[in-house]
């Protein structure tokens, strides 16, 4: 993939209307999520969740990319079809996580580096070969007492512009995730300072690392109160807050801007997104790269057996954000796709 491909690649990605399904659950995230509806993880039940999601009829005219993780970009629906082509078909674009997750931050208590820089070069040649074309990583900031330090902060930056670095290299598109955590009972402003911190840290790396800002996209939190807060925020508190965060520390090179639920439940998400998307001026596509937001309803009504309760959820909620891509998202949109959902037929057993 030379530049050209790399900056067509990325539009794609953030294509009006459209999101990312972040589907890059570890192995002991998914297994937690299976629990919750009663099923043992394995293989195959890991790959006939994904073939529910993967396979649901009209996804490609919401979805323009799939995150993938390494167990699922090389899997294969029940008819042998590998997921890469399933998704391929649909006019959806896949991508790969490449991180090997935040590890403890050696004399930093309570703070994690990202790992998996070593070897990454090669792997990614491996990726490119079963048809990845975007590649994602993700650096957490834990915002608590006398946390986030500087160098916390600093270091994921540097690793972040690193894989960056290297997955253009590569011909990939990177997708740079540095996430403010919502866990604790910060303020709303005291995120907006620390997710302004770390984009600003970021993006002066990513100009060290001669990072072209066209062939990347940023992926990022929403600027939110800590999920313990005593004060709450409205959702065009949310908006103005994020907005602003944004303004300050977001080159207008970058194409996109991916937001993630962060552990939002679905309709907050879709909301906040939608709040965003109703100001003029902005100069970056905002879009959505949502696990959880988009994953929970679908897991919850396919229940190990209803592929098309499954489907329709899924297919409901992407309907959902790619209005909020517009500003147009509305409780009427709510409660009409809503109803769609709840009529899709039952399907057969994967």
């Amino acid at each position: 993939m030379n530049t050209t491909d790399a900056q067509a690649t990325a539009l794609a990605l953030v294509a009006p209307g459209k999101g990312i399904l972040a589907a890059d659950e570890s192995t002991p995230t998914i297994a937690k999520r299976l629990q919750t509806i009663g099923l043992r993880s394995t293989e195959e039940t890991r790959r006939r969740y994904r073939e529910m999601l993967f396979t649901t009829a009209g996804l490609g005219d919401f979805i323009s990319g799939v995150i993938l993780f390494d167990e699922t970009i090389r899997q294969k629906t029940g008819d042998g079809e590998p997921f890469v082509e399933v998704l391929r078909n649909q006019g959806i674009v896949p991508g790969i996580k490449v991180d090997k997750g935040a590890k403890p931050l050696a004399g930093f208590p309570g703070e994690k580096v990202t790992d998996g820089l070593d070897g990454l070069a090669e792997r990614l040649k491996e990726y490119v070969a079963v048809g990845a074309r975007f590649t994602k990583w993700r650096g957490v900031i834990r915002i608590g007492e006398e946390i986030p330090t500087r160098a916390c902060m600093a270091s994921n930056a540097q690793v972040l512009a690193r894989f960056a670095a290297l997955s253009q290299a590569a011909g990939l598109v990177p997708i740079v995730e540095p996430e403010v955590l919502m866990d604790g009972d910060h303020t709303i402003e005291r995120c907006g300072e620390m997710t302004g911190m770390i984009l600003r840290l970021v993006f002066n790396e990513l100009a060290e690392h001669r990072v072209s800002l066209k062939g990347m996209l940023l992926k990022t939190n929403m600027v939110l109160p800590g999920e313990d807060a005593s004060q709450r925020a409205s959702v065009a508190e949310v908006a103005e807050a994020t907005l602003r965060c944004l303004r300050e520390a977001v080159p207008p090179a970058v194409p996109g801007v991916l937001f993630l639920s962060g552990g939002q439940d679905a309709i907050p998400a879709t909301e906040h997104l939608n709040a965003m998307n109703q100001v003029d001026r902005i100069p970056w596509q905002l879009s959505f790269s949502y696990g959880r937001a988009l994953q929970a309803p679908a897991l919850e009504a396919w229940g190990g057996t209803n592929v098309g309760a499954g489907q329709g959820a899924l297919h409901h909620r992407a309907v959902c954000n790619s209005a909020a891509r517009y500003g147009r998202y509305s409780e009427s949109v709510e409660r009409a796709e809503e109803g769609l959902a709840e009529s899709a037929p039952i399907g057969l057993v994967l």
